[in-house]
């Protein structure tokens, strides 16, 4: 098996597959927790191989815009990496690096645990934070039309999976539902070194939001 040919295939279905779709998690997002799951295998030992098809694969068909059902993404993966004559192994090693990488609540642990999980869900998780991750979740919560702020709405921090998902809260609130949270969950030390940045970077931030809401200088 060509590995190298294998991971330009995959490009090329992923940038296809998500051709249009919403800005936070099109293929764009799939390139930039790629080239972070790449700096992330620097320092980490694990397979670079299944992380590269786990992160380039990770999002191929994210149960938010799929009425939640988060079958059809480890389903489409299984299937396209079949296609290409992937053994087995690897197969079934990705499919569980996308059915266990989401963040789905703070009260939810994942039920799959190995190196190459480790490196892509930081990967992930990485993109959820800094400038890049307030532009993504400000994206979305357009796209979901859902208010940017209501000083009335709090954040809500024991949330069950299903009150994750179903929620409708004002932007603001997911910084603290789950941004905020996300770097106490890295796995790698690189990983939290670099979240660390990004999370200090979202405080400022959010000062700046409620001065400039509350019309100070």
């Amino acid at each position: 098996m060509d590995i190298e040919l294998v991971i330009n295939n995959t490009v090329s279905f992923v940038k296809k597959t998500l051709k249009g779709a919403e800005g936070g998690h099109d293929w764009f997002h799939i390139e930039r927790v790629y080239k972070n799951a790449l700096l992330l295998l620097k320092e980490e030992k694990a397979d670079a191989f299944v992380v590269a098809l786990g992160a380039l694969l990770h999002d191929i068909a994210d149960s938010k815009f799929h009425n939640g059902d988060e079958t059809i993404g480890p389903e489409m993966a299984e299937n396209f990496l079949k296609s290409q004559q992937v053994s087995s192994e690897v197969i079934e090693h990705v499919v569980q690096i996308i059915k266990n990488i989401s963040y789905k609540g703070g009260n939810v642990q994942r039920k799959f645990s190995s190196k190459e999980l480790d490196v892509v869900q930081d990967a992930d998780r990485l993109d959820a934070l800094g400038a890049i991750g307030i532009a993504r979740t400000f994206n979305y919560g357009g796209f979901k039309n859902r208010a940017i702020y209501n000083p009335e709405i709090a954040p809500k921090l024991d949330m069950t999976k299903e009150e994750y998902k179903n929620s409708t809260a004002p932007t603001i609130n997911h910084f603290y539902e789950k941004l905020l949270l996300l770097k106490d969950k890295m796995n790698t030390t690189t990983g939290k070194e670099i979240a660390q940045k990004r999370h200090d970077f979202m405080l400022l931030y959010l000062q700046q939001f409620y001065k400039e809401w509350e019309g100070e200088i």
